[in-house]
């Protein structure tokens, strides 16, 4: 019966949202892969592996209500970078909202940071005003919260050389631990919150493989033959490309520990990926 069940998956050709898909697709779920794009190639691959692809704007309330009208759960995501501060913010709103009104059963929301009020830092920020906002509405919520995606080490879009070799180091400090999770693992993990509600629903979940540092996940990708060669940039032009909540997410970590558990995370998982694992895989190319 569950997996006649429709799961609609915000952002589906992207990083997050195409990880959970894939892994529902996997365990035989029916998926409604929403995007900006249904003709974009990676559009297409989901259609091939059996999703039903729809057109879908989060910022237009009306279009997610269409779309979530007859589904059992959604996975909810939104991309700050794209959308900024106060777009992401009213995205998530926007999808809370029309999940409410469709009488969606289940929201699995992809959060991130450490749930901590007063960081400074923007995107964790707003993302705990869309939870607020998610358990106000009442709907059955289970909540995950990665803090550093390993594909920040390896994925172009993200300018490794630049951010991850270069600037975080001298921010966050080369010896500073980071809670790593692989996006592929947050994927597996949204597909079984969705399979066993009883045990999600009210959850809040701090995700994190391993905590490593700079410094341990350079020498790890020196084993993999990975390049991990800085571009020199100063911090201000640096922040002039990508803004400045990024620096002030790293200079965050640098004094503060993050409260997540690696041996529950690796709980949730067959396998945890560890950032040895991860790198001696060949990066996926996403666009979003």
């Amino acid at each position: 019966m569950e997996h006649e069940q429709v799961i609609a998956v915000l952002g589906a050709t992207g990083r997050q949202g195409g990880a959970v898909a894939r892994h529902l697709l996997a365990d035989g779920r029916r998926v409604l892969a929403l995007t900006r794009t249904p003709e974009s190639q990676a559009s297409g691959a989901l259609r091939s592996a059996g999703a039903e692809v729809v057109r879908c704007d989060m910022d237009d309330v009306n279009s997610l209500l269409r779309a979530f009208t007859g589904a059992y759960g959604v996975y909810s995501v939104q991309n700050p970078m794209i959308a900024g501060h106060d777009g992401e913010i009213r995205q998530g709103r926007n999808v809370a909202d029309a999940a409410k009104a469709a009488g969606v059963k289940h929201v699995v929301y992809g959060s991130a940071g450490p749930g901590l009020r007063g960081t400074g830092v923007d995107s964790w920020d707003s993302k705990l005003i869309i939870t607020e906002h998610l358990r106000a509405s009442g709907i059955p919520l289970t909540v995950l919260r990665p803090t550093a995606f390993m594909e920040l080490m390896t994925d172009k879009d993200f300018y490794p050389p630049v951010s991850v070799w270069h600037v975080m180091p001298k921010l966050a400090g080369a010896q500073t631990p980071i809670p790593w999770l692989a996006v592929d693992d947050l994927g597996a993990i949204a597909a079984r919150a969705f399979a066993e509600p009883r045990q999600f629903v009210g959850a809040e979940l701090p995700l994190a493989a391993e905590f490593r540092s700079i410094a341990e996940c350079r020498k790890a990708a020196a084993l993999t033959g990975r390049s991990t060669r800085g571009f020199p940039m100063p911090v201000r032009l640096f922040e002039r490309f990508v803004g400045k909540d990024l620096t002030t997410m790293w200079r965050w970590l640098a004094d503060n520990p993050v409260p997540a558990d690696p041996a529950a995370t690796a709980r949730l998982l067959d396998h945890v990926t560890t950032v040895e694992e991860f790198l001696a895989k060949p990066s996926r190319a996403t666009s979003t």
